[in-house]
């Protein structure tokens, strides 16, 4: 596994995509949550590839951008475009990380997130919409 995450990386990678989920590990006797990142990008060729993974105890920009350099240490160059939920202030670190490591690339919000904070806003509102809301009549009119 460790040869996979060190192996240099050939050619050109223009689109890049970073997630991270929090997990439950067990450490020294404790259950302890953690921050595991992937890296996925499609090269010059269109072929997709997990360029690399991390685990870090948050998803500070500190660690984002170890994780980042550690990619364009192993040779990531031509990222033009990079896909992640950056937009969330849950992730600031990592939207300044990209901006510290891969300066020159545009940034993408992920169409997951995208959807995932548009059914967030729904949630909010439904509550007040339903409020606001008045039966229709059940009166038939014919004519």
């Amino acid at each position: 596994m460790q040869g996979f995450l060190e192996r240099p990386l050939e050619g050109d990678w223009p689109h890049l995509w970073l997630d991270a989920t929090c997990v439950k590990v067990r450490q020294g006797g404790r259950i302890v949550p953690v921050a595991v990142t992937v890296a996925v990008a499609v090269n010059s060729r269109s072929r997709r590839e997990v360029l690399g993974m991390a685990i870090g105890t948050s998803e500070a920009e500190t660690f984002w951008t170890d994780f980042l350099r550690s990619l364009a240490r192993r040779g990531l160059p031509g990222v033009q475009l990079v896909i992640s939920d950056v937009i969330s202030d849950d992730h600031k670190g990592l939207k300044a990380a990209i901006q510290r490591v891969l300066h020159t690339a545009f940034v993408q919000e992920s169409a997951e997130s995208a959807s995932a904070q548009w059914r967030q806003i729904a949630d909010q509102l439904r509550p007040s919409w339903r409020r606001s809301w008045t039966r229709p009549s059940t009166t038939c009119w014919r004519t």
